[in-house]
């Protein structure tokens, strides 16, 4: 098995089998009770792993924890040419955005597992800058929830200004967690992290339903083409399968459901469907175009609900490294 075919699970199981009975005992203590269930599980199903999978897993743990180490002493930026001197500027990129997102995580935990409704009614009327600033440590989905139903012109105000955000001192971070605590009555330890960011507001865009997506675009491309331009460029919109490789078309196509695959081609360009009918079995093609001819009359909605389904499994599988999605038109990877 590749390490690049290991999810993020996985790998983690492989790191604490690597430890050892008594090390993994100690690391134990520190997790909670869904994160022991989850990683003993992944431990039970892991199989076999050959000595450079497990080698390249632990250099990737180690990676990572040299580079929160070298985050946490001597800031952002410091990290930043340190890490380029040791791997370059397109590793070092990669390691800083997938760190920093963890830590990013560590703050308003109680947050992020609250309802978005009660989210909503919190947050609603404070100043967009606020709301963007407790999005920015909300889940992506928690947050494109919320974005969607403040006022229209608050939607605009706080996707630009999430976009915009780059780190915040902790003497703000902490007023606003005290205030939240109140409400809440919970509190978290503060970090000093990179926070919101183009890279974020992409995230919560590719969360958001097609309609909002449109609308927020188009008003934020009246406002700012260049920041519109720059957060569109970091999404993953249906319409960009055309440029995935083969093997992550066949892989994602392996797990969306047959009718939203209808409902999806039924509402995409030629060049997507063709792509999509290309990377298909003889039979599963057959399957989608007799469908096809029956399917008729079907809601923009549903269509742009399909769609969304489908992102979503595409986001997911990148996020568990099953497939790779390139941003920005960027050449990130060497095969």
């Amino acid at each position: 098995m590749s390490d690049t075919k290991l999810t993020g699970k996985q790998k983690a199981a492989a790191i604490i089998i690597s430890l050892g009975a008594d090390d993994a005992s100690k690391i134990y203590k520190y997790l909670k009770e869904e994160e022991i269930e989850q990683l003993t599980f992944e431990i039970s199903r892991l199989q076999h792993l050959s000595p450079q999978v497990m080698e390249s897993t632990l250099k990737d743990f180690y990676d990572l924890c040299l580079t929160q180490k070298v985050i946490t002493e001597g800031g952002f930026e410091y990290a930043r040419n340190v890490l380029e001197k040791a791997f370059g500027a397109q590793t070092a990129s990669s390691l800083l955005e997938r760190v920093t997102k963890t830590m990013r995580t560590k703050s308003f935990e109680f947050l992020r597992k609250a309802d978005y409704k009660n989210l909503i009614t919190i947050i609603q009327n404070e100043h967009p800058q606020t709301i963007a600033l407790i999005l920015s440590y909300a889940r992506a989905d928690q947050a494109s929830a919320v974005i969607a139903e403040l006022p229209k012109e608050k939607r605009i105000d706080v996707v630009e200004r999430i976009a915009k955000m780059d780190r915040t001192s902790p003497e703000i971070i902490k007023y606003v967690e005290m205030e939240l605590e109140k409400k809440f009555n919970s509190i978290v330890s503060v970090d000093f992290t990179e926070i919101g960011g183009v890279n974020y507001v992409a995230d919560v865009m590719n969360n958001m339903d097609r309609s909002n997506e449109k609308y927020i675009f188009d008003e934020l491309n009246k406002k700012d083409v260049k920041l519109a331009d720059e957060i569109r460029k970091r999404m993953f919109v249906f319409e960009d399968i055309v440029t995935m490789d083969s093997l992550g078309i066949q892989r994602f196509l392996r797990e969306v459901d047959s009718k939203d695959l209808v409902f999806a081609i039924k509402g995409s360009n030629k060049e997507v469907a063709d792509v999509l009918f290309s990377n298909m079995s003889t039979k599963m093609g057959d399957t989608i175009k007799s469908e096809l001819e029956y399917t008729h009359n079907v809601r923009l909605r549903d269509v742009e609900e399909a769609q969304q389904r489908i992102v979503s499994v595409i986001r997911r599988l990148e996020e568990e490294g099953e497939l790779f999605i390139a941003k920005g038109g960027k050449d990130d990877i060497i095969v």
